[in-house]
């Protein structure tokens, strides 16, 4: 039967021989079969037993999948999939065309539980561009949801199979890829690679989305955070929009105003110290941004300490509009979107929306691990982002949510911010990296520009691709990535979504009616 679901669905093609318009001619009975037998699939592969306790597996289909190892069966899932995947996001010459399946949360839980549940298929799609595949219209939902909070459940599956991938070093490498607008995103136009593209969309996401999706900021960041040490080109753009970021979160009422708060900045310190120690050479563009704004690192290693500047930091903010506050400080000014694209909109008038369950904290479900183990001597400013992973830990273990920038209202009515307190964290800064550029570099930019008389950005971008800095920066940390762990808290979760989901597309006909659901609640928006 497992053969049987996974050939239905693997094998469809909604376009057929490609023929224009031949789904309004003639009526294809195969999609509500694959619609129906990619439903029973991820529920025939839904189980509470851990990956590692192999032989306390009933389930048959877990035990088959899991068993599934020859390349072209690999190959004809995966090639299925992300047919699907694109298959709504294709472009034509004819408006409305081709026909166009609406199945892609199902497939998305289906990757995920595949990848779960058989690691060899997971480097099988790791191995090749084919990644880029699956990673392309992913960022595509999660760019068009971000204003719809009745699709916040896609927002998370899309975060974490995006967490789950940039735990292995190959993807990182493959963002390298040159990318060639294919779909039109509300994005800035730009020039570059998927890594730049990864990095628009999540500025997009923070930027611009819906409040509720700030649970998800420290889990974007993270998958930033694993992918930075392989990135070897950035864009202009997308070194903008990661300065921007960190110009939003080292502000001092943002740093001050949760006891968490400063998480970002950390995880955004790391992006950068990656970058440096590690791409430096290919990386002209980012390190041009860093020393136009230099100011804002000088600002966070001079981050007020004493108790009447936090207060009178926080009283500005209180005086604010919330809203008002997060437009001023998050949105920068645009490049003009992708031509043909539409903007992201909120859920209309009476859309139905299931209840999720909280997610667990990213350091809940993620692993620390060191990309070259047999390192084992860390240096002062490793040793110290480590000791502030193990205090965040500590903090997000009291939270349920996957956000290190919210908490309950509660806590955050009770908690004040003390000197102490600020002090604890600020010392543990890595701004050694950064600083030590700054101090290099900016006296050899601000010479050359005197000496030759420069006002054009591309002499200076010239002067620093044939820069070095070999032997300047401190001794290169280790590159410690973040891997996913599957844990009781994702598990359930997946689990609500998942029959959210199948509930929500099977509405019409009613055959829910009259049935007694406590798994979750559906609301109406």
């Amino acid at each position: 039967m497992l053969t049987s679901l996974l050939n239905t669905v693997c094998g469809y093609d909604p376009i057929g021989m490609g023929v224009p318009y031949n789904h309004l001619l003639f009526a294809d009975t195969s999609e509500p079969l694959v619609d129906m037998c990619l439903q029973i699939l991820i529920v025939a592969l839904d189980s509470d037993v851990q990956q590692n306790d192999e032989a306390a597996i009933d389930n048959l289909f877990i035990n088959y999948l899991s068993r599934v190892h020859r390349d072209e069966d690999f190959s004809f899932i995966l090639s299925g999939f992300t047919r699907l995947l694109m298959n709504p996001l294709r472009q034509t010459y004819l408006p409305h065309s081709t026909k166009k399946v609406q199945f892609h949360q199902e497939l998305l839980i289906f990757f995920w539980k595949i990848c779960e549940f058989n690691k060899k298929f997971l480097y099988f799609v790791l191995k090749s561009s084919d990644v880029l595949d699956v990673l392309v219209p992913i960022l595509y939902h999660l760019n068009d949801s971000r204003a719809d909070q009745s699709r916040i459940g896609l927002m998370h599956i899309g975060v974490f199979i995006l967490l789950l991938l940039s735990g292995e070093r190959n993807f990182g490498v493959r963002l390298n890829k040159p990318y060639t607008a294919t779909i039109p995103m509300d994005i800035p136009v730009f020039s570059g690679t998927h890594a730049d593209l990864l990095i628009v969309v999540f500025h997009k996401i923070i930027t611009t989305g819906h409040n509720r999706m700030q649970p998800l900021f420290d889990c974007l960041l993270t998958i930033l955070v694993n992918v930075s040490p392989y990135l070897k080109t950035l864009s202009m753009v997308s070194s903008t929009k990661l300065l921007h970021l960190v110009d939003a979160f080292t502000t001092p009422w943002f740093l001050f105003s949760s006891p968490s708060a400063n998480h970002l900045a950390f995880f955004l310190l790391e992006i950068f110290n990656n970058i440096i120690q590690y791409q430096f050479d290919g990386n002209s563009n980012l390190v041009y941004t860093i020393i136009r704004k230099r100011q804002v690192f000088h600002s966070l290693a001079n981050l007020p300490t004493d108790y009447n500047t936090i207060i009178k930091s926080l009283t500005k903010k209180a005086k604010r509009n919330m809203q008002a506050t997060s437009s001023v400080s998050l949105t920068a000014t645009e490049t003009p979107s992708m031509e043909g694209s539409t903007p992201a909109l909120p859920a209309e008038p009476g859309t139905l929306n299931a209840t999720l369950p909280e997610t667990p904290g990213v350091m809940k479900i993620t692993e620390r691990e060191s990309a070259h183990p047999g390192n084992l001597t860390l240096p002062a400013e490793l040793v110290m982002s480590n000791g502030m992973t193990k205090e965040i830990t500590k903090q997000s273990s009291n939270q349920g949510d996957c956000s290190p920038t919210t908490s309950s209202p509660k806590n955050d009515a009770e908690w004040t911010p003390t000197t102490e307190w600020v002090r604890s964290w600020k010392e543990k800064l890595p701004l050694q990296t950064i600083m030590r550029l700054l101090q290099v570099l900016v006296p050899q930019v601000e010479k050359i520009c005197i000496d030759k008389g420069l006002t054009d950005e591309s002499e200076i971008l010239k002067f620093l691709q044939h820069g070095t800095l070999v032997g300047l920066l401190p001794v290169p940390h280790p590159i410690l990535i973040r891997k996913y762990q599957s844990n009781p808290g994702t598990t359930a979760w997946f689990r609500t979504y998942m029959w959210a989901v199948i509930f929500l597309r099977n509405i019409d006909p009613p055959i829910w009616y009259d049935t007694e659901v406590k798994l979750f609640e559906i609301q109406r928006m």
